[in-house]
């Protein structure tokens, strides 16, 4: 089982940046690839980044416009979400999640494990 928490979400002003963190443990984190997802009120949820086991694969959302990076420190076990130039559509629940197969995928029913999520505003 593997357990994920998020955090450094938070209110911020419209072009400021935010950094979301992600825990992992209850399994070698190297053998994980992880994805970043959001979901804003009555929308469904979107997936936002990817990155692969190793880090030398990284997947993001069309939409995004190349304003988010996502990162991962294996000796940490830690995935990092920078998010710069944010924008009050940014605003939304933001989640980690896990996947063993591997690959930076951008498709949420490839995740087996998932974080409780962290909120992030964006007031302009």
């Amino acid at each position: 089982q593997v357990q994920l928490v998020e955090s450094g979400g938070g209110l911020v002003q419209a072009g400021g940046s935010l950094r979301l963190s992600c825990s992992a443990s209850g399994r070698d984190f190297g053998t994980l690839a992880m994805g970043w997802f959001r979901q804003a009120p009555g929308k469904e949820r979107e997936a936002v980044a990817a990155i692969s086991r190793s880090g030398g694969f990284r997947s993001y959302a069309d939409s995004l416009g190349g304003r988010f990076s996502i990162s991962r420190e294996n000796a940490e076990n830690t995935v990092l979400l920078q998010m710069n130039s944010l924008k009050p559509e940014d605003t939304a629940v933001y989640y980690c999640a896990a996947n063993l197969g591997g690959r930076d995928s951008l498709r949420s029913g490839n995740y087996e494990y998932w974080g409780r999520g962290t909120q992030v505003t964006v007031s302009s």
